[in-house]
């Protein structure tokens, strides 16, 4: 899942506009048996070439604590982190400010008791910890896997999610959204039922090119172009740019036998990027890594080339929100 580093190797490239600022505002930190992606590793990708200034740490079932309460094991995933974080922080690994800010986990089930744990988070990062993830990813469809947090099928309508997500806005969190593209519509209802907490809308909404639609692309683009639109709509929603590169969703990069340069990632992700970019405003985008996942496809500093060609003839001030300014602002880093 970290990615193989000699297959990776066989594309480079030079980093373009190399002194853009940019907050990388998505990515993971782990160590699992044979996958490890923490501090050096992630240090190793920011020194291929582009600004890196702070990155944005989101919840994957990382350490969480082995006892206590069950509700509150998820807390031990932002101890982790902040740890790290402050490592960091110190200076000693480079300019960047890793885990600047924390997405952590809770499971939003548990209505207005969520407070507990939102409360354990902000206690153990005061100074980090912004929103909560609680993934929803879930398709019918045996092929296609469901999220690390096992959700049932339409989790973001239950009676008791929505008690608890609407604990978020009392502690001015805000909450990432990782789902299927069918479930858009889903997303977009909650974020009507609560105008008053900020969604980041992940990964596009995660299109789905493998088991049942593998060879319909073009058929779900068109569909994904008005649900997106319509969630646009929705001034509380803004939108991740990036994490398309999964094997879920079916381009098939970590099956070729040299990895994909940007003018190929761009040729074939392009119009995912532009029609977001239309719908919300570069002002509500922000580019997105999704390491190591997407790492399993294509190298940290082909990916932000990628991105910043997919830029290339935007404004000053369109680049600086989709590269920095967005990100600074959703999880208010300086």
């Amino acid at each position: 899942m970290a990615g193989n580093p000699e297959w990776l190797a066989k594309v480079r490239e030079e980093a373009l506009e190399p002194a853009l600022p940019i907050i990388d505002p998505h990515h993971h930190l782990w160590d699992h048996p044979g996958s490890r992606y923490e501090l050096d590793e992630l240090t190793a990708d920011v020194a291929q070439g582009h600004n890196i200034r702070a990155t944005v740490f989101v919840e994957c079932k990382s350490m969480y604590r082995a006892g206590g309460p069950d509700a509150l094991k998820p807390v031990g995933e932002t101890e982790y982190v902040n740890g790290i974080a402050a490592k960091s922080a110190s200076g000693q690994y480079g300019e960047t400010r890793v885990a600047a800010a924390i997405v952590g986990f809770a499971d939003l089930r548990l209505g207005n008791a969520v407070d507990e744990v939102l409360e354990a988070h902000m206690a153990v990062a005061p100074e980090r910890f912004r929103g909560i993830r609680h993934a929803s990813a879930f398709d019918d469809s045996p092929d296609v896997r469901a999220s690390h947090t096992l959700p049932p099928k339409g989790l973001l309508g239950l009676p008791a999610f929505r008690e608890g997500y609407a604990r978020l806005a009392k502690y001015g969190l805000s909450f990432d959204a990782w789902l299927y593209h069918t479930q858009i519509p889903e997303l977009t209802a909650l974020a009507r039922a609560h105008p008053e907490t900020t969604i980041v809308f992940d990964h596009f909404g995660g299109p789905i090119g493998i088991g049942p639609y593998e060879g319909k692309r073009a058929e779900i683009f068109t569909q994904w172009k008005k649900d997106v639109a319509e969630l646009a709509s929705c001034p509380n929603v803004v939108a991740k740019l990036g994490g398309i590169n999964m094997a879920v969703n079916g381009f098939g990069w970590h099956k070729r036998d040299l990895p994909p340069t940007s003018d190929e990632l761009v040729a074939a992700t392009r119009d995912w990027y532009l029609h977001s970019i239309d719908v919300f405003g570069p002002e509500r985008c922000m580019f997105e890594r999704n390491f190591p996942v997407d790492k399993l496809s294509c190298s940290y500093g082909v990916l932000w080339n990628a991105f910043k060609k997919i830029a290339k003839d935007m404004s000053a001030a369109e680049k600086a929100a989709l590269f920095h300014d967005t990100a600074a602002r959703v999880y208010r880093l300086a």
